[in-house]
């Protein structure tokens, strides 16, 4: 089944809410090799005007797959995700992602071309909190490789 490209301008209901803690926080630092004090000391993230500790820049893509998480699965949209390659990744931060924060995310289908037999999907999460805070975009760019005749 090919990639239903009428998805493209679709926008998802905000997901359940992600509620960052220090241990994500510092499991993803450790994960990626962020060693700034400031993820996993909250001592050394307050000295800096935070409340709390805060993510590494990239942290957002664990909230923003979440959100992903219902196009790739919606079954109508024709997506076999043994066959999607990931070419892009982009992040804007609005502030800082920290402990505590309750985070939902909407999830834009931005644009969906095809190319060379290739679909070509972006898409846009908007991260923000519960109270309509905003705090992160990022937008993902997927190939999806054609099916094999």
């Amino acid at each position: 089944m090919p990639v239903d490209t009428s998805y493209a301008g679709r926008e998802y209901p905000p997901n359940d809410v992600y509620e960052v803690s220090r241990v994500k926080l510092a499991e993803f630092a450790a994960a990626v090799g962020a060693t700034h004090a400031a993820h996993t000391d909250v001592q050394a993230a307050q000295a800096l005007g935070h409340p709390d500790v805060i993510a590494p820049p990239t942290f957002a893509v664990v909230v923003a797959q979440r959100a992903e998480a219902q196009l790739l699965e919606d079954e109508a949209a024709g997506i076999d995700f043994s066959r999607v390659v990931h070419a892009d990744e982009r992040f804007t931060h609005h502030r800082p992602i920290r402990a505590g924060d309750r985070l939902v995310t909407v999830l834009h289908v931005d644009s969906i071309v095809e190319r060379a037999g290739l679909a070509m999907i972006t898409t846009r999460a908007e991260i923000g909190t519960e109270a309509g805070e905003r705090v992160a975009t990022v937008v993902s760019t997927l190939a999806v490789r054609p099916e094999e005749s």
